[in-house]
């Protein structure tokens, strides 16, 4: 590995705690989605997950976000994901402005 230039990411204490989020939401969507409609090809895979994570996103609500959909969640907090998402606009905007040399970035 250090031929490579790899490095190895250990943050010690807690690590089988890092990835539960994740692991959680993998579970959901495998039973509900994967598991249950048997998908035959990678095409109608994609599709269903697509559009099971817009409806687990913006339509179902969730309890530990005291019955909000994610996506709403997200945008009405405060000092959170609207500010971030207005952050991230600019950011692009701005880029975007500077990728076709009408400004440099600031």
């Amino acid at each position: 590995m250090i031929n490579n230039d790899v490095t190895i990411s250990i943050d010690g204490r807690g690590q089988a705690l890092d990835n539960i989020f994740v692991e959680r939401l993998w579970r959901t969507v495998s039973y509900e989605e994967a598991y249950l409609k048997q998908h035959d090809t990678v095409q109608s895979l994609l599709m269903g997950l697509t559009d099971y994570f817009v409806l687990y996103n913006q339509e179902r609500y969730h309890q530990s976000l005291g019955y909000k959909a994610p996506d709403r969640a997200y945008q009405t907090a405060i000092g959170g994901g609207a500010q971030i998402l207005e952050s991230m606009a600019r950011q692009k905007h701005r880029f975007m402005r500077n990728e076709y040399g009408t400004a440099p970035l600031s």
